[in-house]
């Protein structure tokens, strides 16, 4: 009974040892599994960084580039707003002037107009004295 007892509890015993066996070699495959998902992982992440420093890099470079273009753009507004602003009261001079002159014109040519009516007026004159003269 004993011997039948004992060889009992040893064919359970190894079939209990094999099944740890089993589930000792499923658990160190499972964990060799996880192992390679974690390098993988790692990997994925170390790449994903990379491409994250070089957008951040190509980003700052395109932020650099449009900053200058935006300076330079904004130096170019200013120097045309000053020539605009130069033009504008070069026009107001050259108007005024021109003004100026109008009157100029307009005053010359009412005394040009004076003086022929004048000369007109003295011409009769002389014309009415010669033939005053000439009666006489």
């Amino acid at each position: 009974l004993i011997s039948s007892a004992t060889k009992s509890l040893r064919t359970e015993t190894e079939i209990l040892e094999k099944k740890l066996q089993d589930a000792q070699m499923k658990l160190a495959e499972k964990d060799g599994d996880k192992e390679k998902e974690i390098q993988s992982l790692k990997r994925l992440i170390s790449e994903l960084e990379f491409q994250l420093t070089m957008e951040k890099s190509n980003n700052e470079s395109f932020l650099d580039k449009l900053r200058k273009e935006i300076k330079h753009k904004s130096d170019e507004l200013e120097k045309l707003t000053q020539e605009r602003t130069q033009l504008i009261h070069s026009l107001s001079q050259v108007q005024e002037e021109n003004s100026l002159l109008q009157d100029t014109v307009r005053r010359e040519c009412e005394e040009r107009f004076e003086l022929t009516a004048a000369l007109g007026r003295a011409r009769e004159q002389v014309l009415e004295l010669r033939r005053l003269s000439g009666t006489l």
